[in-house]
């Protein structure tokens, strides 16, 4: 197979070990940045230039958009798909895990356990999105944030009303949420691949620190899942269209409540918390998706 990685650094973690993975499983392993490819349409005829040149026989790719290009990531993407290369994560369900309200309302549907959440247009009744995820302390998210980064926690109703005032005043989409004491500063995140848990890990975040991220101080550690969190993980990938996904989640006195699923999950974090080779993993299923599309096409021609 020949494999394209869409990332816009060769050197990060993540990108290194599916480049090595690809390789080592026998396959040709193309390295290619999204925000350089031209795409152009014409009809019956969707092609991509990459460093002035048509990009050809492409089996497979495997996208990794940061949240801050989902727009032309995803657009590349699909133009792969209309060229009937098979994608690990498909264009739609990139641009709908990166809607933060839509994702938790899918999740909502599907009947998932969510911390409360509330979200307004710039209300200005401060106290009443307070009281409608049970009261201070509430947890205050923009709809744009990353890596713990748009996030705080209010201690209390005056200090969470001055924050959501200060976001409205600065045109900022923002939901609040409700903070689960007893999570205790950690979440946990297992990563779904195909349909199952191929790994989890539990995330502390550091002392004086709420945020459990690891680009923000935290430790991680490797956890067995329990038969209902393991369930969550993989109804909350299905749920988005999100055949390989990190889902993250709080434990709580109510059950797993999903705080997030993430369509392009690092690997350094997770392989090296749990010693798994996911990579490789995510690579194989890759394979086995291009076997299948394969397959059909030969069927639906017979």
């Amino acid at each position: 197979m020949k494999i394209i990685v869409l990332s816009r650094n060769g050197e990060l973690y993540s990108t290194r070990r599916l480049l090595e993975a690809i390789e080592k499983r026998g396959h040709e392993a193309v390295l290619m940045d999204h925000l350089k490819c031209n795409l152009v349409m014409e009809q019956n005829r969707p092609h991509v230039f990459y460093q002035g040149k048509e990009v050809m026989d492409v089996d497979g790719v495997i996208p990794r958009i940061g949240a801050s290009v989902t727009f032309y990531g995803s657009a590349v993407v699909r133009q792969f798909e209309m060229m009937n290369a098979i994608t690990l994560v498909e264009s739609q369900a990139i641009t709908r895990s990166r809607d933060k309200l839509r994702s938790l309302q899918l999740l909502s549907r599907a009947g998932l356990g969510l911390p409360k959440t509330v979200f307004t247009n710039y209300s200005k009744d401060t106290e009443s999105v307070i009281n409608g995820v049970g009261g201070a302390p509430v947890i205050i998210k923009l709809l744009e944030g990353t890596q713990g980064l748009g996030v705080v926690l209010a201690d209390n109703h005056k200090s969470a009303s001055s924050v959501i005032e200060a976001f409205n005043g600065l045109k900022a989409r923002v939901i609040v949420q409700e903070f689960i004491k007893e999570a205790g500063g950690a979440d946990i995140r297992a990563f779904v691949v195909g349909g199952r848990v191929v790994a989890a890990m539990k995330r502390q975040a550091k002392e004086g620190e709420f945020r459990s991220n690891l680009h923000r101080g935290g430790s991680s550690s490797v956890i067995k899942l329990s038969k209902e969190e393991r369930s969550a993980a993989i109804k909350a990938a299905k749920s988005l269209g999100l055949d390989v996904a990190g889902v993250d989640m709080l434990q709580s006195a109510r059950g797993p409540l999903i705080l997030e699923v993430n369509s392009s999950p690092g690997l350094e974090g997770i392989e090296k918390a749990t010693g798994k080779d996911v990579a490789g993993l995510v690579v194989e299923y890759l394979e086995k998706k291009y076997q299948t599309g394969r397959k059909h096409k030969i069927n639906s021609k017979a």
